[in-house]
């Protein structure tokens, strides 16, 4: 499984690396030492404790009003495959994005939870790289 340390998993959560550390001095997210000595955080933590913080932050402000087909770097969350397709949901910082697209292509990018990946929009389309 993918780790990440404190500044990569600030990146993915949209905040400075000083509040990812204060959350994981909190006991908020559990983290670990990696070989070389740096606090890590094991992805699927790090994608379970992404969607507590949205829908925390979610629940207190009022929702934004935006037209973004920008990259949306971020972590991935959630994928069901079925026979042919997959579902993949991607949390970056505050934004949830689902996507659908082929199980094929799901192999291919080596989706599973905890891995980093970026979804790409452009109108109705949301493309995923694995990053």
């Amino acid at each position: 499984m993918q780790s990440y340390t404190i500044g990569q998993a600030a990146r993915l959560l949209g905040v400075s690396p000083d509040t990812a550390r204060r959350w994981a001095d909190a006991g908020r997210v559990a983290t670990h030492r990696d070989d070389a000595g740096r606090r890590v955080i094991v992805g699927s933590d790090l994608a379970a404790f992404s969607v507590e913080i949205a829908q925390s932050d979610t629940e207190d402000e009022e929702p934004s009003v935006t037209s973004v087909r920008n990259a949306f770097p971020g972590i991935v969350t959630a994928v069901k495959i079925g026979d042919v397709a997959a579902q993949v949901e991607i949390q970056a910082g505050p934004h949830r994005l689902v996507s659908l697209l082929t199980r094929e292509a799901v192999e291919e990018l080596g989706l599973e939870v905890g891995v980093r990946a970026t979804a790409r929009v452009k109108s109705t389309n949301v493309h995923i790289d694995r990053t």
